[in-house]
Formats: C-alpha cells, sequence, structure tokens
C-alpha cells in the first residue's frame, strides 16, 4: 500500500491525545506513515504541551514563528509531506474509534477516488458549556449528515476537516493564501476540483468535532465567512450557485438590496440574542447571514 502523510495545522489546541490516536492505528495502513503537525503561531503555553510530540516515533512537530493562515498553514504541510496520499485533519477533532485510519486504508482499494471525505460528527447530548451550545447544535444540523447526503452535492459539500486525497491532486488544486480570514477556502478548493474533473468520493468515516468554540466567536466567524464569499464572488465570480448570494444577488436585480438591508439593520442585536440563547433558531443565522451579505456586496 502506498505511504500516507498525516497533516494537523495547529492553533491553540493540545493535539497530543490526536496524534496519539493516528500513532496507534498506524499499523493498520499497510505501508509507510508520518505524521507532521505544523503550529501556526500559538500561544506559548499551548506550544509547551505540543513540544512533547518532538520525540514521538512517526511525529515531526514544527513552529511556525507567526500565524500565516489557515490556507497558507495546509499548503506548507502538503509541501513538506514525503508520501503519496495525505490526510488532511482539523486539529479540533478526535477519532470516534479504533478503525478510522483501516477504513480509509479500505476505501482507498474499493473506490479508487483521488479524493475521499470522511465527515465530520457531534456528541449525541449538548455540551455541558452553555457557551458552546450554539456552535454544536449548528454542526448537529447543518454539518453531520451521511456520506450519501454529501454525495448527492459532492464538490459543495467539500471540508478539509477530515479529507484524504492524493498528493498529485493538492498540488495541483492547492489552497487560496489569499483567503486570509476565517472559512470558505474548503469551498473555493472544492470548486476547483470540480473545475479541474477531479471525482469526490464521501465516505462515512466521520472524527468527532470536539474543539466548539463559544457562540459570540463562531458569529464572529461566521460573518468572516460571509465576507470571504462575496470577496470571492467579487474577484472570481464564484459562489453566485450557493443559496445565500443567490437570495441576495437576487434581492439587488429586483432592487431590494438596499431596502432589505435597511429593514434587517435594527434586528440585528436581537437576532444574535435569540442565538446566544438557550433555544437559537438557526433560521435566525441565515437571516444574519443574508444581512451580512448585502453589506459586503453594497
Amino acid at each position: 500500500m502506498p505511504g500516507l502523510s498525516i497533516l494537523i495545522p495547529v492553533h491553540n489546541r493540545d493535539v497530543t491525545r490526536l496524534v496519539q490516536s493516528l500513532a496507534g492505528q498506524a499499523m493498520d495502513w499497510k505501508g509507510p506513515v508520518e505524521i507532521i503537525c505544523l503550529d501556526d503561531g500559538s500561544q506559548e503555553p499551548c506550544r509547551l504541551l505540543n513540544r512533547a510530540l518532538i520525540d514521538w516515533p512517526l511525529v515531526t512537530y514544527r513552529e511556525l514563528p507567526h500565524n500565516i493562515g489557515r490556507s497558507a498553514v495546509r499548503n506548507r504541510l502538503a509541501a513538506s509531506a514525503k508520501q503519496p496520499w495525505l490526510l488532511l485533519l482539523d486539529n479540533n477533532v478526535h477519532l470516534p474509534d479504533s478503525r478510522f485510519l483501516a477504513r480509509y486504508a479500505a476505501a482507498i482499494v474499493q473506490t479508487k477516488a483521488p479524493v475521499l471525505v470522511g465527515g465530520t460528527t457531534y456528541e449525541p447530548t449538548s455540551p455541558t458549556d452553555t457557551a458552546a451550545y450554539l456552535r454544536w447544535h449548528y454542526g448537529r444540523c447543518r454539518e453531520a449528515f451521511s456520506a450519501a447526503v454529501r454525495q448527492q452535492t459532492a464538490h459543495s459539500q467539500f471540508k478539509l476537516k477530515n479529507v484524504l486525497m492524493r498528493a498529485d491532486v493538492f498540488d495541483q488544486v492547492k489552497l487560496d493564501e489569499t483567503l486570509t480570514r476565517y472559512g470558505h477556502e474548503d469551498t473555493k478548493f472544492g470548486w476547483r476540483l470540480r473545475a479541474a474533473g477531479i471525482a469526490v468520493q464521501h465516505l462515512d468515516n466521520p472524527v468527532l468535532h470536539d474543539g466548539l468554540e463559544a457562540g459570540e466567536t463562531f458569529l464572529l466567524n461566521s460573518r468572516q465567512a460571509v465576507q470571504n464569499l462575496v470577496y470571492m464572488y467579487r474577484r472570481e465570480a464564484l459562489g453566485a450557485d450557493t443559496k445565500l448570494l443567490r437570495v441576495a444577488l437576487q434581492l439587488q436585480r429586483l432592487g431590494l438590496g438596499t431596502a432589505t438591508r435597511i429593514a434587517l439593520a435594527p434586528v440585528e442585536p436581537l437576532l444574535k440574542r435569540q442565538l446566544l440563547g438557550s433555544s437559537p433558531q438557526l433560521r435566525n443565522l441565515d437571516i444574519l447571514k443574508l444581512l451580512w451579505a448585502l453589506r459586503a456586496l453594497k
């Protein structure tokens, strides 16, 4: 079996548990395995925890002097990989069981696909930290889909949280390092795969997303993601087929963009307050995203 490079960008997270789980499953990949962790400007207390990885077998751990961003750090990780297959993981996940790598190993033989997306799952019970409830609720309702559902829009459902792909495919497509704000760098990667005619196969091999940010941070990240989406649309005419931009652009074409933006602005604090409460309604997040999109498009 061809070799595997597991790539983990690190930013203010202790990844030793994740790396330990991956190293423990390395024998299930019947070929050479390396695990590369690249710290992207974390705070010193976090770096102290992860420096233990320097002495671990199979593991290469390095630190960047300052933060270079989500796209650039993944591109740098891929450039340093020695093996023909890359497993890209976020640093805020854990493996759900002991068969994670074995399922991927079987899938590359069975599917022959150059890109395999394993998916994401969430704990079945809500977090004890109430500040993280919105992120958990959103993940359960909007992200934790089966492979069959994700495959219906294979390239649009592309997420870099848990992806296995051939190194030559990543090298051909790469991530757009001009997207320095949070969000949609993986969306654009999926669009580039589609434009290049590269098949994407979705699998039921999820990671458990357990690094749930507080609601306020999630809303800030969501706003930045909307701004990134509009930036890509303005610069390259990408994203017009997304539901959010379809609605926003239709309102503009009908001459209703300004009126909608003005009408929604006064209720923005109320929508945020509801989302940060005990029973968030995700429809309110959709309304906020529309408002943010209209502002970015004006």
